[in-house]
């Protein structure tokens, strides 16, 4: 039921929306969004979607506005009036405060004739037949079709704004998400040891390397460009195969044309190398020098993976 009136809200769209997106894009102010009970739920989730995307939104509780919060609203603000009926009465004490200011007003409303749509500058109709609520009673289907309008705006307002996964990450810092936007693998390699050795290194010194830096591998460096990488792997395979390596050297059991990454490529970038070949560390480089190694340790430290 919910599903079906989501798919008809584009059926309900008008020149109201266009215009709703044009005002608050062009808008100088805040949009401040206000509503009463589920629709109150609905217009923080709204107002964090555009605070998110770029757009400064502030919430104001219907009920709290006409106790003083409408000093909340400036100037230059746009309002947003949520209400399913559009008929409640603390929207009914509410728009015409709104309406006495300088202040446009977008209503979401599923009923655009009542006292809120008929007074609203901009209305976009929020209609549902029915609420899932087998009574017809709760907020159900309603509030969906609620929350995809706010979606809807959000996404056409970010789309305009042209804002961009790196504008993304400026609001999003914490968390594992926010790291999938800012962290470069520099910020991980930077505190890892370096691990490197020559062609020429002998097998024992190579095994003394891996271990002191504790990352598993080793470069292989001539003139600090790589040129091979030694990893646990390739010691037990050549252990499998022979009691005696006194004699042999790195470029011996090495591997050559190593994964390596650029330090400054994005970690999450890093995640991607790594899954698609299998592996668990990568040699990184800067300006095509050895700079050192990042672990898929050090990407699940980090919450990416």
């Amino acid at each position: 039921m919910e599903s079906q009136a989501i798919a008809n809200l584009s059926n309900l769209l008008n020149d109201d929306f266009s215009k709703s997106v044009k005002l608050l894009y062009n808008s100088k102010g805040r949009v401040i969004i206000t509503g009463i009970g589920k629709s109150a739920i609905i217009a923080n989730k709204i107002v964090a979607t555009l605070n998110s995307t770029g757009t400064p939104a502030v919430f104001m509780h219907a009920a709290d506005a006409i106790h003083g919060d409408l000093g909340l609203i400036l100037e230059d603000d746009v309002v947003i009036c949520i209400s399913k009926s559009g008929n409640t009465p603390e929207i009914k004490v509410l728009v015409p405060l709104i309406k006495n200011g300088p202040n446009k007003m977008i209503a979401i409303t599923g009923n655009k004739d009542s006292f809120l749509g008929k007074n609203a500058d901009y209305v976009l109709n929020t209609f549902v037949e029915k609420e899932a609520c087998p009574n017809n009673l709760a907020p159900t289907t309603s509030t969906t079709a609620q929350l995809v309008m706010g979606d809807a705006l959000a996404v056409c307002l970010l789309e305009l704004r042209g804002f961009s996964s790196k504008d993304f990450a400026k609001y999003h810092p914490g968390g594992a998400l926010g790291k999938k936007l800012y962290l470069r693998v520099s910020d991980m390699s930077s505190v890892n040891l370096k691990p490197k050795v020559t062609k020429d290194t002998k097998i024992k010194d190579v095994i003394i390397e891996i271990s002191e830096k504790m990352l598993g591998v080793t470069a292989v460096v001539e003139n600090n460009k790589v040129v091979g990488i030694i990893t646990d792997g390739d010691l037990r395979r050549m252990l499998s195969k022979t009691d005696d390596f006194s004699n042999f050297t790195a470029k011996d059991i090495m591997g050559a044309n190593p994964k390596c990454i650029n330090n400054d490529a994005m970690a999450v970038d890093a995640m991607e190398l790594m899954e698609a070949n299998d592996i668990s560390q990568l040699l990184v480089e800067e300006n095509g020098n050895y700079a050192g190694v990042v672990h898929l340790h050090d990407l699940i430290k980090e919450g990416i993976l």
